[in-house]
């Protein structure tokens, strides 16, 4: 028998320092989000002035009464005990990378290997950001790197702005389709 109460989903936003993770979840959450906002104390104070230290959270209102929760992950790696805490029930990953960094093909290819064991029971949406700062690489670069590390097909991969409602819906959107493909946009 099914509870008459509300159904809630948990969606898990991760990726490096400065993709916008924070920004995205406060973008598309329909309460002002929790954070856990720290001053950047590492040379994570080069990118930006504040870092999540254990988590966002927000939540998105879906018709008929049913919520999807919205956790952020920490970007940096000394607080990736985090990373596995707060995927715990989730039902996906959004993954932002930021095209501005260095080698963000690598980064990629790390957070992919972070939530390997995820990613295989759940399913996986990846966002670009910042790629009006750095153009290169495009995004058949990431696709071409995500079926060189056998993801067949590769997840999809969009270029977005974390501040854009929009931008960050599709991102779920995708993300949902994946794991359920008879999904009907209403």
């Amino acid at each position: 028998m099914r509870s008459e109460r509300a159904r809630h989903n948990k969606i898990i936003f991760s990726g490096t320092v400065g993709a916008g993770k924070s920004t995205a979840i406060a973008a598309l959450s329909d309460i002002p989000p929790v954070a856990t906002e720290a001053v950047a104390s590492d040379e994570t104070g080069l990118i930006k002035k504040t870092t999540t230290v254990a988590m966002d959270y927000g939540v998105l209102n879906l018709p008929g009464g049913e919520k999807v929760m919205l956790y952020g992950t920490p970007g940096q790696e000394r607080f990736n005990f985090m990373w596995e805490i707060l995927s715990e029930g989730g039902i996906g990953l959004v993954l932002l990378i930021n095209n501005a960094n260095p080698d963000p093909l690598a980064d990629l290819q790390g957070y992919l290997h972070a939530f390997k064991d995820f990613i295989s029971k759940t399913a996986v949406a990846i966002g670009v950001t910042h790629m009006d700062r750095a153009e290169a690489p495009d995004l058949d670069a990431y696709r071409t790197r995500l079926a060189s590390l056998g993801h067949q097909p590769p997840p999809a991969v969009f270029r977005v702005d974390a501040r854009s409602r929009d931008d960050v819906a599709m991102l779920v959107k995708a993300l949902l389709y994946t794991l359920n493909p008879g999904l009907i946009d209403a």
